[in-house]
This record gives C-alpha cells, structure tokens and sequence, in this order.
C-alpha cells in the first residue's frame, strides 16, 4: 500500500496554545520523515479577541519540517476559532486525501469539519483532547449535551476511530452512546532545541545560584491544579525549604484568571520566591527548563501532558498528579513522584524531592529514558500510518 495522505485539521497551531498546537506540529513532521504525504489545516488565531492574527500568508501553503501547512482567516468568531474559508476549501479538497485527523471536540471548526469529511465519504479520525473527559464535560455541563446532540455524537459514530494519547483516558471518556473504534496512540516529544547557553536564568532573574528551581510549565488554567500547588508552596516556604518557583504560562482565553493567580501570589508569602515569566517559547523555554531542578504539574485531568513528557527527556524529574494520564509511566519508571490531588499529599511529594538532590538527579536520568522509550515520535509516527493504512482500506 502507498503511503498515505493525510490532512490533520486543528483550529490553531500557534505556540500561544500549549501543548495541542505543539503537538501538531511534531506530529506533522513525524509522519512526513517516515514517508507520509501530510497537510496541516489550520486558522491564524494567535490567542483571544483582542491579538493579532498569526503573520502568516492565507490559503496559501507553507512548507514546513517536511509538510505543508494550510492557514485560513479565523473570523467572524475569533475566540472559537471559526473559518468559513478553511471549511469551504476542505469540502472542495478532502477527497484529495486518503484519511483526516481532526484535532479537539466541541470547537466549531473541528465540529464542522468532521461533519464535513462524513459526509464528503472520506475516513477521519477525532483526537478530543480530553474533552471527553467527565471533568471537562462537566463544565458547562447542559450547553456540551445540546452540542453533543446536536453535532458530536453523530460526528463521533461516524469515526473511522478516536484518537486517545493514553488507556486511561480511553476508560474515563464519553462517547454519548456511540461505538467508534479506539485507538490508543501517545504523543512524542522532540529534544529541546539548541540556545540555551545564551541565557543564563539564574542572572536573568537574580535567583542564588545554589537555590532550587521548581518550574510550572503550562497554560494558567483551573484544571491545572495550581488551587493546590500555591499553597503546597506557601506550606514548605513556611518551614523553611529553599526554593524558587518559576511560573511559566499564560491563558490567552481567560485572562481574569490568569490575573488572579499572579494578584495572589503577589499578596502572598511566595511573593518573593516566585518568578513569573508568562508565556515562553524559544531559547528562553529551553533555557528555563535546562535550569530547573523539578516540574511539577499536579493536574485535575489532562489526557497527557506534553509539557511533562517534554521536561522528562530533558532530565527533569517530576511531582504530578495521578490524574495526568501517563502518571504510570512515571511511577513504574521511577521518572519522578506521583501523587492524588490532594494539598497534603502534593506537599508530601515535594518535600521529599527538595530534600533529596541526588535522588532527583536519579530520577532524572530515569525521566530520559522513560521519554525516548515511550514518547518516541519516530516510533509513534510508523504506528499511527499502520493505523490509517487499516482505517483507510476499503
């Protein structure tokens, strides 16, 4: 069988999004290096209502690490993500692939345009990002079951499969009543690019060279448990452990809430041991996460985590919650500490890792080779192309 031509589809692939649009993006080259034919539609949203679009050309492809990228106007509804344009290309231009892979559930683009690959006849796969998540669809839990009526369910019973990044995310998720096939594939991580020794953190932000680094990479988001961290944090600072904690993160869709946990910190007793950076991309992440000494990400949910496996391959050990879905991973490979959400319990498992330097030195050898054995994008990509060529056989 040829080689397939696939046509991913995600509302954004700015970096200003986290882990998904990155995801993407090293998806896309994965599977372009092992062969495939791979085209990445996609908008120019670049955060909430008041950005500025991505400064890319529109409707005209962009070669990137192998593949093609698709950008299309995101309007008239910024903040989902909407384009008329990209959905009136894909129904005209879908048959010119073998498979679709359609990025996030109950987002207006990827909706219509699951809707719109059914009914062109060409097999798709949904990746729902955790949307299917109990937790999640309990936020605006009334508004989602009218949505899923209305659009999802039948787009989830006319997959070809559901894209899930781990098992245990494939045992919590709803799928409405439908039976689509599932189809349990990780993510991968690339190695860090090369910069870092053109930033010197510790200078940058006046940190003591011998104090340790406790990083929090990721969007500023409730589901990220920082309700817990924060006062995890204020707990050990007040029995005299020696850290500074790097916050690195912003929430372009909720930026009151992104306000409110730098207005706290700022009235608090860690005041003077965090540093905040917001968003971080480039050599400034590299060098952050080459500085750190700990990632922690203690998580309601997250159907994977990419900026724990990203951490790992870069020798982190980490502190996480048993509800970031790869946390067997971790704890069977003794990649760093896990535990449930619970304040105590996350104080606990950063108590013992501040404690310890040599054992997170350990652990964060371990965190490496658990990252290049499971996290592979190499690997993941020839499963995933084993997987279309099944999805797209007649």
């Amino acid at each position: 069988m040829t080689q397939p031509r696939v046509l991913h589809i995600v509302p954004s692939i700015s970096l200003v999004y986290g882990g998904p649009s990155q995801m993407v993006r090293g998806f896309a080259a994965a599977l372009a290096n092992a062969g495939a034919e791979v085209t990445v539609a996609t908008t120019d949203a670049n955060g909430d209502v008041d950005e500025v679009p991505l400064d890319v050309p529109l409707g005209t492809p962009v070669s990137e690490e192998g593949y093609q990228v698709l950008y299309f106007r995101c309007a008239p509804f910024r903040r989902y993500k909407f384009s008329p344009g990209l959905l009136h290309w894909l129904w005209h231009h879908v048959r010119d692939y073998d498979i679709v892979h359609i990025h996030a559930l109950f987002s207006p683009i990827s909706s219509a345009a699951a809707t719109l690959t059914r009914w062109r006849g060409v097999p798709y796969l949904l990746r729902p990002l955790g949307t299917l998540d109990p937790a999640d669809l309990a936020k605006k839990r009334r508004l989602k079951q009218i949505y899923a009526a209305l659009v999802e369910r039948a787009n989830l019973a006319g997959a070809a499969a559901i894209h899930f990044t781990s098992q245990q995310e494939a045992e919590v998720s709803e799928r409405f009543g439908t039976q689509p096939l599932d189809a349990v594939l990780p993510l991968g991580v690339s190695p860090l690019p090369p910069g870092a020794g053109t930033v010197d953190i510790r200078d940058r932000y006046g940190i003591p060279p011998e104090r340790p680094l406790i990083l929090f990479m990721s969007r500023l988001d409730p589901k990220k448990g920082l309700d817990l961290l924060i006062p995890a944090l204020e707990t050990l600072h007040q029995e005299g452990w020696d850290f500074q904690f790097l916050l690195c993160g912003a929430n372009p869709q909720n930026r009151d809430y992104e306000q409110q946990i730098c207005q706290h910190i700022a009235d608090s007793s860690l005041q003077a041991r965090t540093t905040i950076t917001g968003f971080v991309s480039g050599e400034l992440k590299t060098a952050l996460i080459q500085a750190a000494d700990l990632f922690v990400l203690p998580s309601y949910y997250e159907n994977f985590g990419i900026a724990v496996a990203e951490a790992m391959l870069a020798g982190l050990p980490v502190v996480i919650s048993d509800q970031v879905y790869i946390w067997r991973d971790i704890q069977t490979g003794e990649a760093g500490w896990v535990c449930p959400c619970d304040r105590e319990a996350l104080t606990a498992s950063l108590r013992s890792a501040l404690k310890d330097p040599e054992e997170r030195r350990r652990r964060g050898q371990r965190a490496i080779q658990v990252a290049q054995t499971h996290y592979s994008w190499p690997a993941i990509a020839q499963q995933a192309i084993a997987l279309y060529d099944i999805l797209r056989s007649p």
